[in-house]
């Protein structure tokens, strides 16, 4: 499947290519952004590079980079995965580099994946999870019309502690009653 590239006002989401890996190998060494993603697991740069290099051609899934400003450069990753034709479903995914958070455009790059999901891939789901220790995404979340339906207890390390996960998800109906207002 070819991956799309989608404008939108301050953002443009391209596929990821092998020159994003300085950039991707900047996030995936983020204290802060592997705390309120949950994310444990250690990469080498090799995986990093070779990662870069050949996911725009894995299928099921949709990985994009962010950039914006009319600059190529990699600001983050929107990610639709588990793409499942038959239930109509996915797995979405936001990470953003340290300094470009709470600049509005990972609420812009989800607003165009959700359109590219609904829309272009027909889709009927889309679901997430988002840690219990980072209010400010699920906020985010609820904002773009994502509900919560569950969530699963003491389910990612918080240092010495847990936390939970919260499981959203947004349907078809709910995406098409926000293109109303």
């Amino acid at each position: 499947m070819e991956k799309p590239t989608l404008q939108g006002e301050m953002i443009v989401l391209r596929p990821i290519r092998a020159s994003d890996a300085d950039a991707v190998w900047e996030s995936v060494n983020d204290a802060e952004g592997n705390r309120l993603t949950g994310t444990t697991q250690v990469f080498t740069r090799q995986q990093i590079d070779d990662w870069c290099a050949t996911i725009s051609s894995v299928d099921g899934r949709i990985d994009l980079a962010v950039t914006a400003n009319g600059s190529d450069e990699y600001l983050g990753e929107i990610v639709l995965n588990e793409i499942d034709e038959v239930v109509r479903s996915a797995n979405l995914r936001l990470a953003m580099r340290p300094g470009y958070r709470g600049r509005g455009y990972g609420t812009e790059a989800i607003q165009l994946i959700l359109g590219l999901a609904f829309d272009g891939l027909a889709l009927h789901r889309v679901e997430l999870d988002v840690l219990s220790i980072n209010a400010r995404a699920k906020s985010l979340y609820e904002n773009l019309g994502f509900r919560v339906e569950g969530r699963k207890r003491d389910a990612y390390r918080d240092g010495d502690g847990w936390c939970d996960a919260i499981i959203m998800s947004l349907l078809e109906d709910e995406f098409r009653a926000t293109q109303l207002d």
